[in-house]
């Protein structure tokens, strides 16, 4: 238990999966950014749904809903990944969050190489 849930009793369950979810979006956006961040990531976490300035959102219609279908995610496949003890090192130095942020540095690497698919060898 870190210590702003600790601190906060006020939080439910769904705010710290939101947090929870937010330090995943963060360790994906840190990696990308070379691990520079500029958002005051500890005052957006402590504000309450409330408090987030949501006016520049346009409310969602009828049709919208009518449209909207329901996607369940795919369960996560649990498999084995040598590693340099180096790369290692620099990943549990981030926190509890290693293995997640290992997740989602392969993610970031396959998504950013599907725009450009390798071409074909085709034997004439």
């Amino acid at each position: 238990m870190n210590e702003n849930t600790m601190n906060n009793t006020s939080k439910t369950s769904s705010d710290r999966i939101d947090a929870s979810a937010r330090q995943a979006q963060r360790g994906a956006a840190a990696i990308q950014a070379n691990n520079v961040s500029r958002t005051d990531w500890d005052r957006i976490d402590a504000m309450s749904d409330e408090e987030i300035d949501t006016s520049d959102i346009p409310p969602l219609s009828d049709d919208f809903f009518r449209k909207a279908q329901l996607r369940m995610p795919k369960s996560p496949v649990k498999i084995t990944v040598e590693v340099d003890p180096e790369t290692f090192a620099w990943f549990q130095a981030q926190g509890d969050s290693s293995e997640q942020q290992i997740a989602v540095a392969l993610k970031i690497y396959a998504e950013a190489h599907k725009a450009y698919p390798k071409s074909e060898n085709k034997s004439a």
